[in-house]
C-alpha cells in the first residue's frame, strides 16, 4: 500500500511539473524524455525517423510526361534543377528510407557535381549524360552507380511507360551490389541546417509560386498536414503511390544560373546552376515565409541559412524541397489586403 501511494504521489507530481514546464517554457517539453523509452533515430539531412544511412542520390525526369514519379515520398532531400529549354529536373536524396523502386530516371548534369559534392563521396544513378561529361563524373567525389555502368534488372523498363520515361530503378537491388562490391558511400550528416522551432520572424503565406522559363510549381500550405503541398504546372503533383507529394520545409534558393561549355542532343545549352557561394532566398515553414540569406563557402561546405539579422534558421522535421531558380517567387500573403485586391 505504501509503495502503491508513493508511486501515485510520484506520477501526480511528474504531471504537474510537465504541465508547469509547458506553461512557462513549452522549449522545454522537447528536452523531457519518457523513463525507459528509447527514441526512434533521425536523419541528419531530413530529421526524419530512420536514422543516418548511406546517401544514394537519383536524377529524376521532371516533365509531364513523366509524372506521376515514384519513390519521392520517400527521399530525404528533393532539388529542383533547371536544364535544357528551361525545364526542370530532380535530384533526389535518399538515406534514411531508400525505396525499392525510383523514377523515371534520366541523365545527370553539370550542376549536379558542384550540388552533390558537399553530401560527400555519395552512390549517384542516372540514366547517362553527355559525351563530355563522363570524364567529369568519373573524377568526381562521388560513386558512378549509372545506367551505362549496370544491367536492365537494375535499371528496368516500365511497360506503362513511354521512352524516354520508363526508365526505373530498382534502388534495392543497386544498393545490394555496391555493398558486394564493398562500396563505401558517404553517410548523411548534418549538412549546415538544423531543426527546432521557427523563428519569429518572416511573414504568414497561403501559397508560392516559384517559376522557370517553361516550368513551374505551386506550394500551398496545409494546416492539417503541417507541410507544404506541391503543385506542378499548375497539377497537383501526386506520386506514383497515390500520396500528394510536399515538404515540411520549402527552401527556396536563389542562385546565378549561366550557359554552361555542353550541349545536348538536338543543341540545346546545358545551364549550370551555381550553389557554392552565398545569395538570398526564402525558407517556407509552418505557414510562414522567412527571407534568408544563404552561404556554401567551398563545394565540399554544407549550406547554411541565416535570417537577414543573422540569426541561424531551423528548419522543420520531415521532408525538404530546394527550389534552384533565379527568378523572384510570388507569394500569397495571408492578410485582409491580399484576400480582396489578389496582391501577391
Amino acid at each position: 500500500m505504501l509503495f502503491r501511494r508513493g508511486a501515485v504521489t510520484f506520477v501526480a507530481l511528474l504531471s504537474i511539473s510537465v504541465i508547469a514546464l509547458a506553461v512557462l517554457s513549452p522549449d522545454g517539453l522537447e528536452r523531457i524524455r519518457v523513463p525507459f523509452a528509447e527514441q526512434e533515430p533521425e536523419n541528419s539531412i531530413s530529421g526524419r525517423v530512420g536514422g543516418d544511412g548511406p546517401v544514394l542520390v537519383v536524377k529524376i525526369d521532371d516533365t509531364s510526361a513523366a509524372h506521376p514519379q515514384i519513390g519521392l515520398e520517400d527521399a530525404d532531400l528533393i532539388y529542383i534543377e533547371q536544364v535544357e529549354g528551361g525545364s526542370t529536373r530532380l535530384a533526389a536524396i535518399f538515406s534514411s528510407k531508400i525505396p525499392s523502386r525510383v523514377g523515371p530516371v534520366r541523365s545527370a548534369r553539370i550542376s549536379d557535381i558542384e550540388l552533390l559534392e558537399q553530401y560527400g563521396r555519395v552512390g549517384f544513378a542516372y540514366s547517362g549524360a553527355q559525351r563530355k561529361m563522363y570524364p567529369v563524373i568519373e573524377e568526381a567525389n562521388l560513386h558512378d552507380l549509372g545506367a551505362q555502368r549496370n544491367s536492365p534488372t537494375i535499371y528496368t523498363t516500365d511497360p506503362n511507360r513511354i521512352s524516354p520515361y520508363a526508365m526505373v530503378l530498382r534502388a534495392d537491388l543497386l544498393m545490394e551490389l555496391a555493398a558486394s562490391r564493398n562500396l563505401e558511400f558517404a553517410q548523411s550528416k548534418n549538412m549546415g541546417w538544423k531543426f527546432g522551432n521557427a523563428p519569429e520572424s518572416g511573414e504568414e503565406v497561403t501559397s508560392v509560386e516559384v517559376s522557370w522559363p517553361t516550368s513551374s510549381y505551386s506550394a500551398v500550405w496545409s494546416p492539417s498536414e503541417s507541410r507544404w503541398l506541391l503543385n506542378y504546372r499548375k497539377a497537383a503533383n501526386i506520386a506514383d503511390s497515390g500520396q500528394h507529394l510536399g515538404a515540411s520545409t520549402f527552401v527556396i534558393q536563389l542562385v546565378s544560373i549561366t550557359d554552361s561549355i555542353y550541349k545536348d542532343k538536338v543543341g540545346g545549352v546545358t545551364p549550370f546552376t551555381a550553389t557554392v557561394g552565398s545569395g538570398r532566398g526564402y525558407v517556407l515553414r509552418d505557414g510562414k515565409s522567412i527571407p534568408a540569406l544563404w552561404s556554401r563557402p567551398s563545394p565540399a561546405d554544407g549550406t547554411t541559412w541565416k535570417t537577414i539579422d543573422g540569426d541561424e534558421i531551423a528548419f522543420a522535421k520531415g521532408q525538404i524541397w530546394v527550389a534552384l531558380t533565379d527568378k523572384e517567387p510570388v507569394f500569397t500573403r495571408k492578410s485582409a489586403d491580399a484576400a480582396n485586391t489578389g496582391s501577391k
